[in-house]
């Protein structure tokens, strides 16, 4: 059985992994970061 706590569990790894990843290709993150500040129509601070 998969619960909720296990699926839970396994977005935390894969976002601090994401995370992880990010941290090695700045210029990548900037760009998912300006590309997500447009799709939400609001201006980062």
């Amino acid at each position: 059985m998969y619960s909720i706590e296990m699926a839970y569990a396994r977005m935390r790894e894969l976002q601090d992994l994401a995370n992880r990843s990010r941290a090695h290709q700045p210029a990548a993150a900037l760009r998912v970061d300006r590309a997500r500040a447009m799709r939400t129509g609001r201006k980062k601070r």
